[in-house]
């Protein structure tokens, strides 16, 4: 029982000691803090080592191991406990045998009340250097596994532990493993040594985005999250468009969890981000089950105590200070420590605002670019007159839209940006005369343009552009902007995209009088500027990061943006 508790959930690790500060317990009670929990460890061995290897290591008396262990439990309620390099079978015995003596105290069910355990079997360092003893691997494959809610091996490590429970007589080949495939099946395989669940870390093999498309096409109840990638949700056509993915190396994790209700039945999820190439790894496997284990001593799922676990670690390797050492440097543990609203600009996610942003809208972004009146549009249905209200109505619009890239210009503090500012302004100009035409083929004369009278809608849209202007500075009223420029070549792209074919497809070209509307939202020109106006909000937003008010009131911009462009579509089908 218990004699104090923290406000803080109290991990313990069973770990040994880098003197390079980058893994072993170092690396696991930095991660616990940086996760707000409160750390304590065991140490199982000294080592000599730094970011080039290690020198030397001295373990830890089993005795006095077995001590440490006892200790902390009696006295701290351990809400987590994760396992890392063991030295030898005597030293892992021991470790063993305190957590069965003082969880088997206070129930029958050693298993049932031993707090979550993640154990990363850890045999071999980042260097090369061997980390256990053969006769410790056994005898942590047999008694410790049992008690583990997740092991965590690397692709060598669990060859080893493959290779281990082969009989000597057998001649089966030693399991290697080269796929993505083979990682799903010896995930599986792994998982009859008796730990509830295995998380097969992927970082020595390299795997492309084609090779998870078709594994996922090839089990249809696999999970897979994507981290660091750019967003693969609906309505981000704009987004991909410009996202060259040929030749992307991705590093992926595989968990296989057994069910609670039936241990033959599982579970199986791949964790997908970007290969990074970088030095600073030393200690990404301690750092990682370090994670797991204070996630879910915090209580969190094993699922989600993975994903957020994995995407810990991998922003610990992204922003790392690669000058420590002259070898492999450690991770930067406390990277959350310093509040980001908008993750970096990466080669696979080179829109993160706007990606937040539509990501957050989704709702109503997805009303806006898939309205009634794109669809009836895209199948050549739209109703004239609807269509001709509506182009009446966006030649008034384009006024304002207009006033407002010249009111950017005036805001821009640089030949370049107003520059920017003034071009769109002439590409509104020219959008204006494809509109003359637009009416024209359909009788209207630009007098009679002229002489129409504004919808409530316009007036609203129009009004709110000019108000954000005045008001606001360059990047807010960018926001303003994007809703109309990003919407239109969204829209295009989704029309484009779903042209009948052979295949299927529902946008019908042939006699569609509204194909050149179509073709112009779709074609290279605007999505030219769709192109310059992304790089540019980014930069903007690169060049002056906001704090989480100043992104509140981006995003409110923004949205209700969006909410007026859906409005827009509203008023051209309801004819008001």
């Amino acid at each position: 029982m218990s004699k104090s508790s923290t406000t803080q959930p109290a991990i313990l690790t069973i770990a040994g000691s880098d003197s390079g500060g980058g893994a072993g317990i170092q690396a696991d009670l930095k991660t616990f803090a940086a996760h707000g929990c409160y750390g304590t460890s065991a140490i199982t061995a000294l080592t000599a080592q730094n970011t080039t290897g290690v020198q030397d290591v001295l373990p830890t008396p089993s005795e006095f191991l077995q001590k440490q262990v006892t200790s902390i439990l009696s006295d701290i309620d351990i809400k987590a406990i994760k396992t890392g390099m063991f030295f030898d079978a005597s030293n892992t015995q021991a470790a063993i045998t305190a957590l069965k003596s003082h969880y088997s105290t206070n129930s029958s069910d050693v298993i049932g009340s031993i707090p979550p355990l993640v154990c990363d079997p850890v045999c071999v360092s980042t260097s090369g250097h061997t980390l256990l003893e053969p006769s410790a691997i056994d005898y942590i494959i047999e008694w410790l596994f049992p008690l583990a809610t997740l092991i965590t091996p690397n692709k060598t490590e669990a060859e080893l532990i493959l290779s281990r429970r082969k009989s000597a007589a057998t001649t089966e080949a030693s399991r290697s493993i080269e796929t993505l495939e083979d990682m799903l099946s010896v995930a599986e395989e792994l998982l009859c040594y008796g730990s509830k669940a295995v998380l097969l870390k992927g970082g020595h093999l390299t795997v492309l985005p084609e090779d998870v498309r078709n594994v996922a096409a090839n089990h249809p109840t696999l999970q897979v999250v994507r981290d660091g990638i750019m967003p693969n949700g609906d309505n981000m056509e704009i987004l991909h468009t410009n996202l060259n993915s040929a030749g992307m190396q991705l590093v992926v994790d595989v968990l296989c969890e057994t069910r609670d209700d039936d241990r033959q039945k599982q579970t199986t999820t791949i964790f997908c981000h970007p290969r990074l190439e970088s030095t600073s790894t030393h200690g990404t496997g301690c750092t990682l089950s370090a994670a797991i284990a204070a996630e879910l001593g915090l209580g969190s799922n094993l699922t989600n105590a993975v994903r957020r676990a994995v995407k810990y670690t991998y922003l610990g390797i992204e922003t790392a200070n690669s000058a420590i050492g002259h070898g492999h440097g450690p991770l930067n543990h406390f990277h959350s420590m310093g509040e980001t609203v908008i993750p970096k600009i990466t080669p696979t996610n080179p829109y993160p605002l706007t990606s937040l942003l539509i990501h957050r809208s989704a709702h109503i972004w997805k009303a806006y670019v898939e309205h009634e009146f794109v669809r009836l549009l895209g199948q050549g249905s739209l109703p004239l007159e609807n269509f001709i209200h509506f182009i009446r109505q966006d030649y008034l619009y384009l006024k304002y839209y207009a006033r407002a890239y010249a009111l950017l210009s005036a805001k821009s503090n640089s030949f370049p940006a107003i520059d920017s500012a003034t071009q769109t302004v002439l590409n509104v100009l020219q959008e204006v005369n494809t509109h003359k035409k637009f009416c024209a083929s359909f009788g209207i004369t630009e007098d009679q343009l002229a002489r129409i009278k504004e919808s409530p809608a316009t007036a609203a849209y129009g009004g709110y552009l000019i108000d954000v202007g005045l008001r606001g500075d360059t990047t807010l009223l960018l926001m303003a902007l994007l809703a109309c420029l990003l919407g239109y070549g969204e829209v295009g792209l989704w029309l484009k995209k779903n042209v009948k074919t052979g295949d299927g497809g529902w946008v019908i070209m042939q006699n569609n009088p509204y194909i050149q509307w179509i073709e112009d939202y779709a074609g290279e020109r605007y999505q030219r500027a769709v192109r310059i106006g992304l790089e540019t909000i980014e930069a903007h937003a690169a060049a002056d990061p906001p704090s989480p008010n100043r992104f509140k009131e981006w995003y409110a911009v923004w949205e209700r943006c969006t909410e007026l462009e859906k409005g827009f579509w509203d008023m051209a089908m309801n004819l008001s």
